[in-house]
């Protein structure tokens, strides 16, 4: 039955949504404070921007494989670490020529000064989830042509950047709230890995656990409706198979394999982060030798195609070279090698300049150290060799796990792949172990480590920028007194009894602050009708600057053990600008961290933006 307009219009909600829609036609304004204040509008938001993600992820992998076809003359639709048909000239030449061409792009942006490319991690740690679309771009640009050219790395970083970068700008443009920019940020990221590994679920929770932070009830309904549907964008374009297809008909271990599978943790632990440390290896050594920045990248493809001459499944993300694999049966001399020439690929890759992200190839990386765990148990039991899918499904997951740092993710992504819930319970032992000592021993995911060589003090995507962002300039109080150096005891006496705070700060005249003057030490002072304010003033050098933010300043209000202190220009010029009381910064942090727990959990939303 069909409805004409003026029916419709005769009913309660229609009308109201009709004029909904003519508010938001005459009023942008409008639209944009509904959408940010209501969830269902972000959900909305969400699962529209998401398919475009979707979209852009298999575009990007398909225009890699067709790069592919011209840089190394591969077969159409052939990942590069399973091709056998490159010739050796362009084993090694290409990474090199390709590390050349990055190098000198490098340059160019450093002289004209470009700033540096955040990723969706530190944005959510630090900026509130706020991702400059053109540093995406060329993050997206670099992946690009190192993936082009063969660089031992995968495209995730690019996805996740390109997802989080467009996700970030709709929110920008909504100006949305802090917390909720940070959900959009996760769930581009979201959008980005369901699709690339056509894995919804891993994509959600690589959302959670590496861009957000957390999982919280608040942005559940926002990342995973941009995983969802990010993934089914994806696979309308494709056959929509799993990326690492591995059905399992049926797995059937004894009880006492999960101990096998507990020290294959172990070992995955020892790989992933000693791969980490090789990448960090790297970097010094250039750094040592007095590389030219702009040709690091040129001598470790020249390197890395060298190794690929001998072994060429280390080019490239190593999609191709699982499904090898996981397929088929390699002597174990052979993958120990390999295992140690794709360590070593990645590490030259990134250590020299190369751009791109160990998603992949950490993924290769355990599929072969779960390969060589397997063969040598199975010259110990027969049944080792019956279930070697299953060892090296373990140990994609324990490496995978260890340098990635999402555990969650990974058990999920196994399972995405697999169908299979005993496999699922098995690599989730080995990824608990792997994940658990590494955090222990080393204390870093290969991002956060790379944050930490930074000099950058972030262990998570936890939202610490809040604390950066509440500086003392925001704190401050400016009708601060001071009073002249030369003031005399005679007439200061009268002038700090008038006022109600117990403490006068000294400057000279020029107003550089030379201390500060407590009421009870002035009552006490000797020889008064000598003294002048500058006599008195004791402390100097206890005050705060403009640009420390909450956590230093209360962090100096302990340790001086005072109540109040000046506030000074900059370190060169100790003009007095204003002051600030430790009760009032206690305060304010406090009410501060209780809006953000209170976001953090979806009880109610914090009023700062």
């Amino acid at each position: 039955m069909k409805f004409s307009l003026a029916q419709l219009k005769q009913h309660r909600y229609p009308v109201e949504f009709f004029a909904k829609l003519h508010d938001w036609r005459d009023n942008p304004d409008l639209l944009r404070r509904t959408l940010r204040d209501s969830m269902p509008g972000q959900i909305l938001v969400c699962g529209l921007a998401s398919p475009i993600i979707g979209a852009l992820v298999v575009l990007l992998h398909h225009a890699i494989l067709l790069a592919h076809t011209v840089t190394f003359g591969t077969d159409e639709n052939q990942h590069l670490s399973s091709a056998t048909n490159i010739s050796s000239v362009r084993l090694l030449l290409v990474p090199a020529l390709g590390g050349l061409l990055l190098g000198l792009i490098t340059l160019t942006t450093n002289h004209l000064k470009a700033r540096e490319i955040v990723d969706p991690i530190e944005a959510n740690a630090v900026h509130g989830g706020r991702l400059s679309l053109f540093g995406s771009a060329r993050l997206i640009g670099a992946s690009f042509l190192s993936n082009m050219f063969g660089s031992s790395v995968g495209m995730e970083a690019a996805y996740t950047q390109m997802g989080s970068g467009i996700f970030s700008t709709i929110g920008k443009l909504l100006h949305l709230r802090r917390d909720d920019m940070r959900i959009f940020v996760a769930a581009g990221a979201a959008a980005a890995i369901g699709a690339a590994f056509n894995a919804p679920l891993a994509g959600a929770f690589y959302g959670f656990e590496l861009i957000l932070g957390a999982y919280t009830i608040s942005a559940i309904s926002q990342v995973a409706a941009a995983a969802l549907f990010g993934t089914l964008a994806a696979q309308l374009l494709t056959k929509g198979e799993p990326i690492f297809a591995l059905p399992l008909e049926s797995v059937s271990l004894p009880d006492w394999y999960y101990l096998l599978f507990l020290l294959q943790g172990i070992g995955a632990a020892l790989v992933g982060t000693i791969t980490m440390m090789a990448v960090t290896r790297c970097e010094h050594i250039t750094h040592r030798l007095k590389i030219p920045t702009w040709l690091r990248p040129a001598i470790g493809g020249l390197l890395l195609g060298m190794i690929a001459m001998a072994y060429p499944q280390v080019l490239g993300s190593g999609q191709g070279a699982i499904n090898e694999h996981l397929h088929e049966s390699w002597p174990m001399l052979a993958v120990a090698i390999l295992l140690l020439a794709k360590i070593a690929g990645s590490a030259l890759s990134i250590g020299s300049g190369f751009r791109g992200g160990l998603f992949s190839s950490s993924l290769l990386i355990g599929c072969l150290f779960g390969q060589l765990f397997g063969l040598t148990v199975g010259h110990f039991l027969p049944q080792g060799q019956e279930n070697l899918e299953i060892f090296m499904l373990v140990g994609m997951g324990g490496v995978a796990a260890s340098i990635v740092g999402a555990p969650v993710t990974i058990v999920l992504l196994i399972l995405e792949m697999t169908g299979s819930f005993p496999a699922a319970t098995s690599v989730l032992m080995g990824v608990l172990v792997a994940s658990a000592i590494t955090r222990h021993y080393f204390g870093y995911s290969f991002s956060t480590w790379r944050f930490h060589l930074r000099g950058l003090r972030i262990s998570g995507a936890h939202d610490i920028g809040w604390i950066q962002e509440l500086t003392v300039a925001s704190l401050m109080r400016t009708d601060v007194h001071t009073v002249s150096d030369s003031v005399t005891y005679e007439t200061l006496l009268p002038l700090i009894e008038a006022r109600s705070s117990k403490r006068v700060y000294v400057a000279d005249a020029q107003g550089t602050f030379l201390g500060r003057i407590d009421k009870k030490e002035l009552h006490a002072a000797s020889e008064k009708n000598l003294l002048t304010a500058g006599a008195l003033a004791k402390l100097p050098d206890q005050f705060l600057l403009p640009h420390q933010n909450i956590k230093q300043a209360l962090q100096l209000f302990a340790q001086w053990e005072t109540e109040q202190l000046p506030v000074v220009e900059s370190e060169h010029s100790a003009l007095v600008i204003g002051y600030v009381s430790e009760s009032y910064g206690l305060r304010r942090y406090t009410q501060e961290l209780e809006a953000h727990n209170l976001a953090q959990f979806g009880t109610a939303s914090p009023k700062t933006t």
